[in-house]
């Protein structure tokens, strides 16, 4: 139901919602009166010559693999097929600042007292204010309204620094791996935290790529979500993987990340053993994938995200290429993803480079 207040847009032309599908996208009439203002980038992942139908009234461009393969040529192999990592060609072909992406099985959550949770509004605050990655404030977020910065916090941390992500969570089916959905098969979250905490610097999380904003200025480059899907041994790490990612780029660069709110009501589990197929060779491998980002560093002459991920690639394949040929094509793929980025983004490149 559409609600009687219209929310005010905020950032209507400055931000792009990205959505990853395989089916008619009747989930959108119950985001309508927050996303319509909106430009939607769909990218649709499987058959080509299904035809996907969007609700009427939306602003929206949609690529299929067939776009993906014209627009990129060659470059295309770097984005996954049957995979929901297919997203991040959205946040290539993207034109604006901001970026947030849901996925189609994310409906509107309710607050604890009733009212319906504009998602997106939170994210813009999220990435609006600043984070504070070096110095914990016990009262999280020190910029909302009703907190400040506790006692013993230092002033000359005050200031923060610039927002590159927004992570937000889940009401209903909590994004577990396949172990835990198998041994918990009806466990929900009820559980509503109204917080938002900026994740220090030098410490990982696992990055969830179906209620997730970012400034695609600050981090853009790096929010690749690998090879997964069709012809690879993994999938279902797509997200992390970025995730992985961008956290050892924004600690090196001094910018941060923040999770907690918004709330997104996830409405379906998805099958555990399709999933454990899908991760199986991912559980072994994070034992070795955490420990080495926990201890990847970057130079100092990496000033651009490009150069970071770059560089970042190269360690992959240094040290990952012995846990499996996989990270040596993976690491391939990641140089591609950044050629096929600046082609389509130069002027950005270029002011980066100047």
């Amino acid at each position: 139901m559409a609600s009687s207040v219209t929310p005010t847009p905020l950032l209507k032309d400055e931000l792009d919602i990205v959505i990853p599908t395989i089916r008619n996208l009747d989930f959108l009439e119950m985001w309508r009166p927050f996303f319509q203002p909106y430009h939607l980038i769909i990218v649709q992942d499987g058959d080509p010559s299904k035809v996907i139908k969007v609700p009427e009234g939306f602003d929206y461009e949609l690529y299929n693999r067939n776009d993906i393969n014209r627009i990129l040529g060659p470059k295309s192999s770097c984005i996954s097929f049957k995979d929901s990592a297919c997203r991040c060609f959205g946040y290539m072909v993207s034109k604006k600042k901001y970026i947030f992406t849901i996925d189609d099985d994310c409906f509107v959550a309710k607050d604890p007292s009733g009212n319906d949770i504009n998602a997106l509004e939170q994210h813009i605050k999220n990435l609006l204010s600043p984070s504070t990655p070096f110095f914990f404030n016990t009262l999280y977020d020190p910029y909302r309204e009703g907190a400040d910065f506790v006692r013993g916090y230092p002033f000359s941390l005050r200031e923060g620094v610039p927002t590159a992500v927004s992570h937000g969570l889940w009401l209903n089916i909590p994004d577990y791996d396949a172990p835990t959905q198998l041994v918990k098969p009806r466990e929900r979250n009820t559980r509503f935290v109204d917080a938002v905490l900026t994740i220090p610097k030098g410490t990982l999380f696992p990055m969830c790529g179906m209620n997730l904003a970012f400034d695609r200025e600050l981090i853009g480059p790096a929010m690749y979500f690998g090879l997964m899907g069709d012809g690879q041994p993994i999938g279902r790490y797509d997200d992390m993987w970025a995730g992985w990612c961008i956290k050892v780029i924004c600690d090196h660069l001094g910018l941060g990340v923040k999770t907690g709110l918004p709330y997104i009501w996830h409405s379906k589990a998805s099958n555990p053993f399709v999933n454990l197929k899908k991760e199986y060779k991912g559980i072994y491998w994070q034992e070795e994938l955490i420990p080495f980002f926990q201890a990847a560093t970057l130079p100092k002459e990496c000033t651009t995200v490009q150069s970071c991920y770059k560089e970042l690639s190269k360690q992959v394949k240094a040290k990952l290429g012995k846990v499996d040929d996989y990270f040596n094509k993976l690491a391939d793929a990641m140089l591609t993803w950044i050629e096929a980025w600046d082609e389509l983004n130069p002027s950005k490149q270029l002011a980066k480079g100047k």
